[in-house]
């Protein structure tokens, strides 16, 4: 059966059918305009962990959103579709997030890696795993784009998408990334470890194709992150207590985004950590702040970029930890859905 088939036999108003894909989508990655790659992996998170049962937990609360936006009519034609979860690396994380956690507890308690042989080999074997997994994310996701396909990831922690930014390196000369996130992600190997979850935004940033970065929400950071972020020339930070500031004098959230929108350039990376939310719409995150954005005000600004004519390129979703129920994940799906519609109208897809 031909996609335009199949989108001809689906009923989008009828309940979410558990053997498609996604949402209840009817699409193989193959039809699908939209790849999302899901990475179930947590080895660095420094709090609490579970993000690597994300990918699952969103899947899973996918066929209780309904299909219809409102912003994209017909949405669901485009067409998204899930690859399937890689066990592997869910084991390896298992495994490794139990070394890492005898690492931290043995860093807190003032020891180091460069005087102390166990944590010298804990620290070297989940970097050299963080690096075959940013390799084997940048091989995939090529994969799929040299298809024609735009990539989404699916985390995991939010170390997982470097792969992913890389691969779009060799595609693009050029891109900002928008960052929406309670944590800034500038810190240098952090606890030792290169592709720490906290170091994503400066692993990033040490890509040449990345002209610049653009971070939105930040309310939990140290004072190198903040020197960093003041002094580097390509990077924004609009802080969440300027942001709520401004607000409060009567400033409109309108406003605001347009000024997030003019610091970008047209292709644009998103990269959102769900506790860059209000941690009500996220309680289960593995370092909840309080502060944040609401559901709709992410929405908002995403739907501005795109009416503004920015491009995104990719994207990625990332923290999301289900708990002992499904309100994260139900969160993080609907996320998920309207993120992908604008994401796939951005390329007139």
């Amino acid at each position: 059966m031909t996609k335009q088939e199949k989108i001809n036999n689906f009923n989008p108003n009828d309940i979410g059918d558990a053997e498609n894909n996604i949402f209840g989508l009817p699409f193989s990655p193959d039809e699908a305009d939209l790849v999302i790659i899901p990475v179930p992996w947590e080895v660095t998170v420094s709090y609490s962990a579970g993000t690597a049962e994300g990918p699952a937990a969103i899947y899973e609360a996918s066929y209780q959103v309904d299909l219809y936006d409102a912003n994209v009519p017909d949405a669901w034609k485009k067409g998204m579709a899930m690859l399937p979860i890689d066990e592997k690396i869910a084991e390896t994380s298992k495994k490794l997030r139990k070394k890492a956690e005898k690492y931290i507890d043995m860093y807190a308690s003032g020891k180091s890696a460069d005087k102390n042989k166990t944590m010298h080999l804990i620290q070297k074997e989940i970097n050299e795993a963080c690096l075959n997994l940013n390799n084997k994310i940048k091989k995939d996701a090529l994969k799929w784009m040299n298809k024609g396909k735009v990539i989404a990831l699916l985390g995991g922690d939010h170390s997982t998408p470097l792969g992913l930014i890389q691969a779009l390196a060799e595609q693009h000369d050029g891109f900002g990334i928008l960052q929406i996130d309670a944590h800034a992600d500038l810190r240098i190997a952090y606890e030792g470890f290169t592709h720490s979850h906290a170091s994503i935004m400066y692993n990033a940033i040490q890509i040449p194709a990345v002209k610049s970065l653009v971070q939105v929400g930040i309310r939990d950071y140290c004072e190198d992150e903040r020197k960093l972020s003041s002094t580097d020339q390509r990077i924004t930070t609009f802080y969440d207590d300027q942001i709520k500031a401004q607000q409060y004098a009567g400033e409109t959230w309108d406003s605001i985004c347009k000024k997030v929108i003019s610091k970008l350039p047209e292709k644009i990376y998103l990269s959102i950590d769900i506790d860059g939310l209000d941690p009500k719409l996220c309680p289960n995150t593995g370092t909840p702040v309080p502060g944040g954005f609401e559901f709709e005000q992410v929405v908002y600004l995403i739907h501005a970029l795109v009416k503004n004519g920015n491009t995104i390129i990719g994207f990625d979703i990332n923290e999301v930890a289900p708990g002992n129920d499904e309100w994260d994940a139900n969160v993080g799906a609907r996320l998920l859905y309207k993120i992908g519609n604008l994401c796939l109208v951005s390329h007139d897809k």
